[in-house]
């Protein structure tokens, strides 16, 4: 089967993946209130008590590229979920009995939940315009911060294709996400500043790729570190953080599209 077939039925995959996100009401939930919902409470809850300047204008900045990053990250655990679901209802096994392509099934599942990304990072950063977050740089350099964004997020969603093939359901893939995701999203520069975390913590936030994707888009967007004394990082996962975000994402892709296909092929003919 020639590429061409090959992509027109990954596009024809994804396609049906976002007509689903209209229809089942706990997927638009999480591509419109809770983006919202994360930018507003952590903006103005969390803000004034963690903003040291005053006012918390400044943390606001800070805070949004962090927001970002949990958002997408988590959003890719809909690859795993959707995945894990059709294999439990037995659609992978139509999809195979269908003269398709193989890769169609987990290539239109992950760039159809990029393009849910997409959704979610334009509601929220149009939230966080509400609240005072504001880019800071060139056009350009903007588009690399959502691009940034996007594609780790495209890496980890293979991840999650892989762990959606080989889980007995939806709900067992969002726990095994959250118990990983929920301590590298919050052990990491998303919400405070690293110097703010204790020592052991502090070197692992250092490293953790959740951390320079954050920093890359950060430095992109234009927002610092709103304490005027606060030191630049010193691990060089920091100093070139979209260097070191690209490195993970093609190391992940490396791994895990082909055990993902592979446990595809495996899940499908059982």
């Amino acid at each position: 089967m020639s590429l061409a077939y090959a992509i027109s039925d990954a596009l024809v995959v994804a396609k049906r993946n976002l007509i689903r996100i209209k229809r089942v009401p706990d997927l638009l939930v999480f591509t419109t209130l809770q983006p919202i919902m994360f930018v507003l409470l952590f903006a103005y809850v969390f803000g004034g008590a963690i903003d040291r300047s005053g006012g918390g204008a400044g943390y606001r900045e800070f805070l949004v590229a962090g927001i970002f990053a949990q958002t997408v990250i988590f959003g890719a655990t809909i690859t795993g979920a959707g995945l894990a679901e059709d294999v439990k209802k037995g659609i992978i096994d139509r999809f195979r009995s269908l003269p398709m392509a193989q890769s169609a099934v987990l290539a239109g599942r992950t760039f159809s939940d990029v393009l849910n990304n997409v959704i979610v990072l334009v509601v929220m950063s149009l939230t966080g315009l509400l609240v005072g977050w504001r880019i800071r740089t060139s056009f350009l350099d903007a588009v690399g911060g959502y691009l940034v964004l996007l594609v780790f997020a495209y890496a980890i969603s293979w991840v999650m294709a892989w762990i959606g093939m080989l889980v007995p359901s939806p709900e067992v893939v969002n726990n095994a996400a959250f118990i990983v995701i929920f301590p590298m999203t919050f052990v990491a520069n998303t919400f405070v500043p690293l110097g703010t975390l204790p020592g052991p913590l502090q070197t692992f936030a250092a490293w953790n790729p959740v951390s320079a994707v954050t920093q890359a888009a950060r430095n992109l967007f234009g927002n610092p570190n709103p304490d005027p004394t606060a030191v630049d990082p010193a691990s060089w996962a920091l100093q070139h953080p979209a260097l070191y975000t690209l490195i993970w994402a093609v190391a992940v892709l490396i791994v895990f599209v082909p055990l993902a296909n592979w446990q595809y092929r495996r899940s499908a003919s059982r």
